[in-house]
């Protein structure tokens, strides 16, 4: 027989060798932060800055359910496709509309970046539309989890972007952040480490390519891509009409004749196209001051509104926002990287940032 002592010690070696090696394993774990964006994925880790930035799409072989590309790679083959592939953007107005494809696409941008970095089971920071719902919150903290996160903590997108363009946060003092993504635009109004008042709207990047389509489909009766409208908006994009005007030649399809066409579309003709929806930005920006208490209101007034996210770089949209608020409006230092950048802020003061947090979950 073995003595009882002897047992009780083993244990004791056992569950010491135990703490030390999950001990060991948490220390080489590596605290990333996620812009989980409808439009692109960014990634930062602690200490090495932004480590990956891909447009959220991904590839999946219908037949045996596996993910075939990511990012760029995929994003290629938007639209090019044969039945048995699918090629889709899995997140719709900032939050998860096909689970399943964003899961493949979390475990794989993980995977690449514990490959290259050794990040281990990671702490998460990733950043939410202000205005999703419990439910959807959920289900971005278990698509993580699924992933392979060990905890993960979410920070509603505007106030990430306010870190990130460098506001102080935790000053007595409104400021105004205004975040035009790929499917949301988020405005808010931040003082004291807290969300005074926001808004949410789903119209935003993604918005204004539909836009584009649906423009060039009723005026010139070409039916053309999603690419293809983003290539435009990049090009000719405009909010308010310019001065000297440009044009671009476009390629679709002839919706009479089912056949090739090529046509020009001018900057003037995009501006058209994009104003209603423009609009509706400038009128979130008008409603959250409108609701602003007065003295917060008297803040923005004399610093300023800053303008974060990729929708920051439509020519002239600062303006248009500016003439309609009658308030100076800045572009933030490159805008794309704002909210990636406030989560990478707030994994380095974890605990004294922990109240703009909204959840926890633990794996």
């Amino acid at each position: 027989t073995i003595p009882l002592s002897f047992i009780v010690m083993k244990v004791f070696f056992i569950g010491k060798d135990l703490k030390i090696n999950m001990n060991l394993f948490q220390l080489g774990s590596k605290d990333i932060g996620i812009d989980l964006g409808t439009a692109n994925v960014l990634v930062t880790i602690k200490d090495k800055g932004i480590v990956l930035k891909e447009p959220s799409v991904v590839a999946i072989d219908l037949k045996t359910n596996s993910l075939l590309a990511i990012g760029k790679e995929a994003k290629e083959m938007l639209g090019k496709t044969p039945e048995q592939i699918k090629a889709i953007r899995p997140l719709k107005d900032g939050v998860i509309a096909d689970f399943t494809a964003t899961q493949l696409m979390l475990k794989e941008v993980l995977r690449r970046i514990s490959k290259k970095y050794n990040v281990g089971r990671p702490r998460i920071v990733v950043g939410v539309p202000s205005g999703i719902t419990e439910v959807e919150e959920r289900a971005v903290e278990e698509a993580l989890i699924q992933a392979g996160a060990r905890e993960v903590f979410l920070i509603e997108e505007p106030m990430a972007a306010a870190i990130g363009s460098n506001i102080e946060i935790a000053e007595p003092s409104g400021n105004l952040i205004v975040d035009i993504g790929g499917g949301t635009t988020e405005v808010a109004v931040v003082s004291l480490g807290g969300i005074v008042v926001s808004n949410s709207l789903r119209v935003a990047g993604d918005e204004l390519n539909e836009d584009i389509i649906n423009y060039i489909k009723r005026e010139d009766n070409l039916a053309i891509g999603a690419s293809t409208a983003e290539q435009i908006k990049l090009n000719l994009g405009c909010a308010i009409p310019p001065t000297a005007q440009q044009d671009m030649e476009v390629r679709g399809r002839d919706l009479g004749t089912g056949l090739p066409k090529t046509i020009h579309v001018t900057s003037n003709e995009i501006g058209q196209a994009m104003s209603e929806s423009i609009n509706k930005m400038v009128d979130i920006v008008r409603v959250t001051l409108e609701k602003t208490p007065p003295e917060l209101a008297s803040d923005i007034m004399a610093k300023g509104i800053v303008l974060a996210g990729g929708g920051a770089l439509i020519k002239d949209i600062d303006k248009l926002i500016s003439m309609k608020t009658e308030i100076p409006v800045y572009v933030a230092e490159e805008p794309l990287d704002c909210v990636v950048r406030g989560t990478a802020k707030t994994l380095e003061n974890l605990q004294d940032l922990k109240t703009v947090l909204t959840s926890s979950r633990r794996r």
